[in-house]
């Protein structure tokens, strides 16, 4: 065969994939798993077809992040934007630094607080004391400070092979969609309050249909804003991850430090910003 017709052609990396998902769907079509497999039997069928484990966990993981993204389904969504945003990374890092770390950003740089520590997860929630709101308001630093928005951060640091971590980030916006759809319902509210009032004294339809048109689609633009809020939320966590994967974040030196009072804090700010 010449060099334009090989013996043996290369298979396309498509391709390969399809071969290999199909061939493990043959390999677990022939035991009977029933409604499904515990996470634990799923290692182990894994292991029975050559899977490394390591893998197969990472899998499980971005399954779920995945299964998190496409949950919701229906007009409230396309219309607002979902109630919860998930990103995902796996990266080179031992799980406990990692894990101390990503809790140093999130509460010194993103000004969070621990809300729920899970044997897995850790939680977080917007600090409500009086030098952080004035921190965010201001956007001391230049920062706008987005995960504040969410009502909680939940964060999962996943040790998987030796030196590599699998780090997921979820928020809680269901907050902010509550907030824009009553703005919404209320803009509209009004414009068909205005407009009943229109006909009851006898307006002109045409005319009285003006401040309905208007409340609807002032509705429609204050829900569709929540959109990019969502859409800066997720970038923010995705910017968390690229700063913990490039080495830009490192746990505290001192985990048992005792934190300064909140005077101390802003005085330290201050000095900071003044270049004292």
């Amino acid at each position: 065969m010449t060099e334009l017709v090989p013996d043996k052609p290369r298979i396309e990396r498509a391709t390969v994939e399809r071969i290999i998902r199909r061939a493990a769907e043959l390999q677990a079509g022939d035991r009977d798993i029933g409604d499904g497999l515990t996470e634990q039997e799923l290692l182990n069928l894994g292991l029975e077809v050559g899977i490394p484990p390591a893998l197969l966990q990472q899998a499980l993981l971005e399954e779920r992040t995945l299964a998190v993204a496409t949950a919701e389904q229906g007009i409230t969504e396309w219309l607002t934007g979902p109630k919860r945003v998930a990103v995902q990374r796996t990266m080179l890092g031992d799980g406990d630094r990692v894990q101390a770390a990503l809790n140093h950003w999130m509460t010194d740089a993103e000004l969070l607080t621990v809300k729920r520590r899970y044997p897995d997860r850790t939680s977080w929630e917007a600090r409500q004391d009086m030098f952080s709101s004035l921190k965010r308001e201001f956007k001391v630093g230049g920062r706008p400070y987005r995960l504040a928005r969410s009502m909680e951060i939940v964060g999962q640091v996943a040790p998987l092979e030796q030196g590599r971590s699998h780090v997921r980030l979820l928020a809680d916006m269901s907050n902010t969609r509550k907030s824009h759809l009553a703005g919404a319902v209320t803009m509209a509210g009004a414009g068909g309050i205005a407009t009943a009032i229109g006909i009851t004294l006898g307006v002109a339809l045409p005319v009285t249909l003006i401040p309905l048109a208007l409340g609807l689609l002032t509705g429609f633009a204050v829900a569709r804003r929540r959109r990019g809020q969502v859409e800066q939320v997720q970038t923010a966590m995705e910017q968390v991850l690229d700063r913990l994967e490039h080495g830009e974040i490192s746990p505290p030196p001192e985990e048992d430090r005792s934190k300064p009072s909140t005077l101390e804090r802003i005085a330290g700010e201050i000095r900071r910003n003044l270049g004292v």
